[in-house]
């Protein structure tokens, strides 16, 4: 019963991995993120579809009590059960942890929010872009000089969905070897903060605070991007040994030969003449050129990518990161799990569903007879994709 991205983002890793995931949505509108768009492909969201393979979608009308009764029929009979709704709804409905947990002790409940269950802020509603501005990682991301920016992708949701994921995991296994379940609290806020451990680690040992620096200010120099004579391109020096290649790669053989930049300490303080320095010298050839050059050394360097050249990059091909929709034509994708099991050589990659297309056949392997369900279907308790389509169903 999750909506938006974390969530879904988490059911879906899971139902990579073999699990039957049962998508609780709202009649008539379903999870919040088949209306993001546009892009919209055959009336669907990119965004939706990025995050829902593998799962099967049951409309249930929580206003109604057969409804009601439904889902407590189906969280019973399941292993996981993962909500990012209010507290207060939950409560008031019966379906919050302390109640289902004492219902069924064997469940493994798993609670994504924005901010955690406790806490003064703990009732607050959770947006990427909150978690990112509370946890301090705007505040190191941007232009030297400039305003704090958040990083341009649904980096707190996908994050959070790993966390989740594997948090759930781990409880499914004791709960397979001691048959109790378990409470995980997931929140936003704290898998930013884990995103932000070597930073918050540092500030604590005596670090200035950091600001905002274009990616310039890493524990490590030389760390960042440098123009070249056509594009930017990233150079990752990790210890002194590269460090010395380096300079005799790009024709500064004198810095490798300085006691004072010997070590990342020492390059560190000299950080300003150092990119100084290096970024003159990488003006004068192409990136292509230096990527060679680099390359030969053993030095860690790479393209700073567009999209358009990220979905081309011969190693995500070669990979099959990217995975097409079945029924779209190409037209739609989603991006492989970031794990691969040599037990699967082929990815689970079931379209996602359609809002209730899956309510009749999960209900019937629950025990519901055709009676039952069309009961509950003229009870408005459930909906499901044929009803959808004829009304008169």
């Amino acid at each position: 019963m999750t909506t938006s991205y974390a969530g879904p983002t988490a059911s879906m890793y899971l139902a990579d991995l073999g699990a039957d995931v049962i998508k609780v949505e709202r009649p008539g509108t379903g999870d919040d993120a088949r209306s993001w768009g546009p892009p919209f492909v055959q009336s669907a969201s990119a965004w939706f579809a990025s995050a829902n393979r593998n799962k099967r979608s049951v409309a249930i009308n929580l206003g109604v009590p057969d409804g009601l009764a439904t889902l407590r029929t189906l969280i019973g009979e399941s292993d996981v059960f993962m909500e990012n709704l209010n507290p207060g709804k939950l409560e008031a409905l019966d379906i919050d942890h302390v109640r289902l947990r004492a219902d069924f002790p064997h469940l493994i409940y798993c609670a994504m929010s924005g901010f955690g269950l406790d806490g003064p802020d703990s009732t607050l509603p959770g947006y990427d872009l909150a978690a990112q501005a509370r946890s301090g990682l705007m505040s190191v991301t941007g232009d030297k000089g400039g305003a704090p920016q958040r990083v341009s992708t649904a980096l707190s949701d996908v994050v959070t969905g790993m966390c989740a994921a594997l948090a759930v995991s781990a409880a499914v296994v004791r709960q397979r070897t001691e048959g109790i379940g378990d409470l995980i609290d997931v929140s936003l806020l704290d898998s930013d903060l884990a995103l932000m451990a070597p930073r918050i680690a540092a500030y604590l040992a005596g670090e200035p605070e950091p600001a905002p620096s274009g990616g310039t200010d890493s524990v490590l120099a030389v760390y960042q991007s440098f123009r070249t004579a056509d594009r930017d391109l990233v150079i990752a020096i990790g210890n002194d040994a590269m460090w010395r290649r380096f300079c005799v790669a790009i024709g500064l053989p004198e810095l490798a030969e300085r006691a004072d930049l010997a070590d990342n300490a020492g390059r560190r303080a000299q950080r300003t003449q150092l990119t100084e320095l290096v970024g003159a010298r990488m003006t004068e050839r192409t990136a292509a050129e230096w990527q060679q050059i680099l390359g030969d050394a053993g030095i860690p360097c790479s393209l700073v990518q567009r999209l358009s050249e990220v979905i081309v990059d011969s190693q995500v091909i070669a990979r099959r990161s990217l995975l097409p929709v079945p029924g779209t034509g190409g037209a739609m994708h989603s991006v492989h799990s970031p794990f691969r099991f040599a037990s699967i050589p082929d990815p689970r990659n079931a379209r996602f569903p359609e809002l209730g297309e899956h309510t009749v056949e999960v209900l019937a392997e629950h025990g519901y007879t055709s009676a039952e369900i069309a009961r509950l279907r003229r009870r408005g308790a459930i909906n499901d994709a044929a009803a959808t389509e004829a009304p008169g169903a």
